[in-house]
């Protein structure tokens, strides 16, 4: 049995909230509130009213509570570019260790990813890359993890979209083939396109199937076939989502 709170009534904030996560948008009933919680419908109201005054808790129009906008600031400041670098670090850093091989963290900025963060392996490999530059994600493995997942997450890229996606870095028909690869593989790759002899491979890094971030494998591209490709993959797809925070998973695989 788990040691009873130092404060109680924050607890029941707190399992408010939980309760109210649980509703979705048509939100609970007062009454339904207070018999998950297990509190009793007058003590529920008073914290109910706290939490509206404070935007984490809204009432619709036939009385339903749900989650208030500050409950979603929450949850965007906890994944913000300054934080997501924090709280995934310690997965980057297994993963490389795993494979003893660069791996980089990034997010889409425009058309752009921007490299939130790298853990370097013991044996160094010189690539162009470093914290806070951009790439076009139209012709980076983490870009095009990243739009695969969007896309499968119900924001399907048009022939306008890919093209201002793809601008002068590559052709939006290029784009598209890489993109169908990435969903029909479940990770996606670039080979050489870049970095004359340098490969890399990525998943997305996803929350409630839409991504926030995406995470990449950059090798020689003769450490990126055969045996050792496959082994890099399986880190990627499978090691990747047991390192990560709760509630943060890879497309397929995890939240």
């Amino acid at each position: 049995m788990p040691d009873p709170s130092p404060i109680g009534a924050v607890d029941k904030a707190l399992l408010a909230l939980d309760a109210l996560a649980r509703t979705g948008a048509a939100g609970a009933q007062l009454a339904d509130l207070a018999t998950e919680v297990g509190v009793h419908k007058t003590t529920l109201h008073r914290t109910l009213a706290a939490l509206r005054h404070r935007g984490y808790a809204e009432q619709t129009p036939d009385g339903a509570y749900r989650l208030g906008a500050a409950a979603l600031t929450l949850g965007s400041t906890f994944l913000s570019e300054e934080n997501l670098p924090v709280l995934l670090h310690p997965a980057l850093t297994t993963l490389s260790r795993q494979v003893d091989e660069l791996v980089h963290l990034g997010a889409l900025a425009g058309r752009e990813i921007v490299y939130l963060d790298k853990v370097e392996p013991q044996r160094a490999v010189r690539v162009w890359s470093a914290v806070g530059r951009h790439r076009p994600a139209a012709t980076t493995a983490l870009g095009r993890a990243w739009l695969a997942a969007a896309e499968a997450a119900g924001e399907p890229l048009d022939d306008a979209a890919l093209a201002r996606l793809a601008g002068d870095d590559a052709a939006p028909a290029d784009l598209r083939r890489a993109l169908d690869a990435a969903h029909a593989h479940g990770y996606a790759e670039e080979n050489q396109e870049n970095e004359p002899g340098i490969a890399c491979v990525a998943v997305a890094v996803v929350r409630a199937g839409r991504p926030v971030a995406a995470v990449s494998i950059t090798a020689p591209a003769e450490r990126l076939t055969g045996s050792a490709r496959r082994a890099r993959l399986a880190a990627l797809r499978e090691s990747l989502p047991e390192m990560l925070p709760a509630g943060l998973g890879v497309p397929g695989l995890g939240a």
